[in-house]
């Protein structure tokens, strides 16, 4: 297929996907994002994520795999200078070769599957896109059904959280509701149809160690602020705070460190009672 459009200067549609990078308001409206990467786009493609359009560098010869992805993908194809890409990249020495911009899904949270061993997380107000991004990751590698993020707090689209979830993003549902009552009324439902999921907050001061608390069973897991915790109406809601126990001098870990620290233990204690059960 051949490109719709070619860009060489900063006209109004480059300008339109620059502001994708850093106005989550405009991300909004368009319900676009821009995603860089072999591995985030391949996961995409096979995730069934909508492509709205690839943009490629117009200057430079492109490898094998961005002539199949453009040969096979059904989307609007733009030839960009290098130097615009870089940009679009924030990569300001070296342009990629291919930008997909990206299709936002709805904020649905029966796109998270509950089942008897359901295992989620939920971020309450984070400020960090990266810590967002890094929490996908860690969620997805050890198998949850998916990442809830509440309140007011960094978006999940924002291109520092996208990276960093290293195309997580497309392979595990990531919603974002405004508040508790969303979430609650959720797994209410979910409760009364049978599955009854426990509800984990993390913190310093936990009633009990992770390794002493069951995490086989449905649980969501409840992740708080970077530097507040869990907000009170969380706390509440819990039905068991835990803690993981350290022996040097920090007292805490950093969210997504201690969020991947319990999916861990989560996981490790799946695995222990499968392998039990055979």
């Amino acid at each position: 297929m051949a490109p719709t459009q070619r860009i060489t200067t900063r006209n109004a549609r480059f300008q339109q996907w620059q502001a994708l990078l850093t106005n989550r308001s405009k991300r909004q409206r368009s319900r676009e994002f821009l995603v860089q990467g072999v591995r985030p786009i391949n996961v995409a493609v096979e995730q069934g994520w909508p492509i709205r359009t690839l943009i490629f560098d117009m200057q430079h010869q492109l490898s094998g795999w961005a002539q199949d992805l453009l040969r096979t993908t059904f989307a609007e194809q733009v030839a960009m200078a290098s130097e615009l890409l870089a940009e679009l990249g924030e990569k300001h020495e070296e342009a990629p070769e291919l930008i997909a911009v990206m299709e936002i899904p709805d904020d649905d949270l029966d796109r998270i599957k509950v089942s008897g061993d359901f295992l989620g997380v939920l971020f309450d107000r984070p400020t960090t896109p990266g810590n967002i991004g890094a929490i996908i990751r860690s969620a997805d590698a050890f198998a949850a059904d998916g990442v809830i993020v509440t309140g007011h707090a960094a978006d999940v689209y924002d291109s520092k959280s996208v990276r960093a979830s290293t195309g997580s993003l497309f392979a595990l549902p990531t919603v974002r509701v405004p508040s508790a009552h969303e979430v609650m009324a959720w797994l209410d439902t979910h409760r009364a149809a049978g599955t009854p999921v426990q509800l984990v907050g993390t913190d310093e001061h936990g009633d009990v160690d992770i390794f002493d608390f069951d995490l086989t069973g449905p649980t969501l897991l409840l992740i708080g602020n970077e530097t507040k915790g869990l907000s009170s109406s969380w706390r509440e809601l819990a039905d068991q705070t835990v803690s993981i126990p350290m022996a040097g001098s920090a007292s805490s870990l950093n969210a997504a460190n201690a969020a991947t620290a319990v999916l861990y233990e989560a996981a490790r204690q799946r695995i222990a009672r499968s392998r039990l059960s055979r």
